[in-house]
């Protein structure tokens, strides 16, 4: 696993690293079933369910994890629901990241010739979300990923490669939209365009 090589996790000797999954996903349904108002029982959970985490973290329900113990969460951290960590190699998410709603970590993938692939073989790479970033709604972070301190990922994206700091990343796989700059400190709401309709004839 830590060497990005081919592994199974499964079968005769991995039964500590089967036992530590599924007792990570019993960490994780319990926090989902706690009482909006048990914020006591929240934060005990969150520090069982994760391998480190800091100050004024707050996960909204449901939290689904592959182990939990694999993922280090900083402080003033903020992960809105349906947040999905697979977290079969490590995960680190610094101070005052945001996610927005089903945001899903992946440092697990699978080879693509499907002989391969059937003997249940797969292959993990860390994820790193430095400082400051803010992931949109629905955006998925593919194996090895680290985004750059400061950067925004646009909702729905696709993240298969490293993500300078201080950028607007979107699209499927994402791509550097713009710089973040002084200028946009100054916050000014703009309304979503109208799309183009097609003229008869444009392929666009």
């Amino acid at each position: 696993m830590a060497a990005q090589e081919l592994y199974t996790d499964v079968g005769p000797g991995l039964e500590a690293l089967e036992e530590a999954r599924v007792r990570g996903k019993e960490r994780a349904r319990e926090y989902n079933a706690l009482e909006p108002r048990d914020l006591a029982n929240r934060e005990r959970l969150l520090r069982e369910t994760f391998g480190s985490v800091g100050e004024h973290v707050w996960v909204e329900p449901p939290l689904y994890v592959a182990y939990g113990v694999h993922t280090h969460v900083g402080s003033g951290v903020y992960l809105n629901t349906g947040a999905t960590i697979v977290d079969d190699s490590p995960v680190h998410l610094g101070d005052r990241v945001m996610f927005g709603p089903h945001v899903t970590i992946a440092t697990a993938g699978h080879p693509l010739h499907p002989e391969v692939r059937a003997t249940g073989a797969q292959f993990s790479a860390p994820v790193v979300i430095e400082d400051d970033v803010w992931i949109g709604a629905h955006v998925t972070v593919l194996p090895g990923v680290t985004i750059g301190r400061g950067s925004v990922v646009a909702a729905g994206a696709v993240v298969a490669a490293n993500v300078p700091p201080g950028v607007v990343v979107g699209g499927v796989p994402a791509r550097v939209l713009r710089v973040i700059t002084e200028a946009d400190r100054e916050f000014a709401y703009r309304a979503p365009r109208t799309l183009d309709v097609p003229t008869d004839g444009d392929a666009s």
